[in-house]
């Protein structure tokens, strides 16, 4: 259901189409959820046959293809939204990470494999870090809130990739030792 409201709160900043808006979840609100097409454009069906947005217009696709619903918001897309930032949220933060699930579990894989692809998350994270920080800079003049909310891609990004190289750090000082692979609850 969050979903719903950041597309709601995407279009109070500008009219946009599904996939500049899975592109903009993407690029900046990541470190929070993922986003695929799929989720996209029945959401944004869905928030039009409520009345919360409007379809303007079509426009032509930059590759040929299809044309390019723009979105904008309602008044009435405005009002649940204004209503959802008033309502108390959950208080539990919910990390849901393939990765972490997997690192869970390595205990029953091989050693090279779990170094190889702890290495191939530390790649992925520089490149989002490089990614955020430049997307950070142009966020600075965008309020406090979004400001606050870029500076914490950042840092959860910093803090992660510190994280991973620690874990694999002390996965290949123990290498050797057997018991240190072997996975016991």
């Amino acid at each position: 259901m969050s979903l719903n409201y950041a597309v709601l709160g995407l279009l109070q900043y500008r009219d946009m189409h599904g996939y500049r808006i899975k592109e903009h979840l993407e690029n900046n609100f990541g470190h929070m959820w993922s986003v695929n097409f799929g989720q996209i454009y029945p959401i944004l069906k869905d928030l039009e046959k409520k009345g919360l947005i409007r379809m303007l217009k079509e426009i032509p696709s930059n590759n040929q293809g299809p044309q390019r619903k723009l979105y904008s918001i309602t008044d009435k897309g405005r009002e649940v939204f204004s209503q959802w930032l008033k309502e108390p949220v959950d208080k539990s933060m919910l990390l849901r990470d393939p990765f972490l699930l997997k690192f869970a579990f390595f205990g029953f894989g091989g050693p090279d494999d779990v170094l190889r692809i702890i290495d191939s998350q530390i790649s992925s994270y520089e490149a989002q870090l490089e990614r955020r920080t430049s997307n950070s800079l142009r966020w600075q003049s965008q309020g406090p809130y979004v400001k606050l909310l870029s500076n914490l891609g950042v840092t959860f990004n910093e803090m992660y990739l510190e994280w991973l190289k620690t874990a694999r750090k002390q996965i290949e000082e123990n290498i050797t030792d057997k018991d240190y692979f072997s996975l016991s609850i």
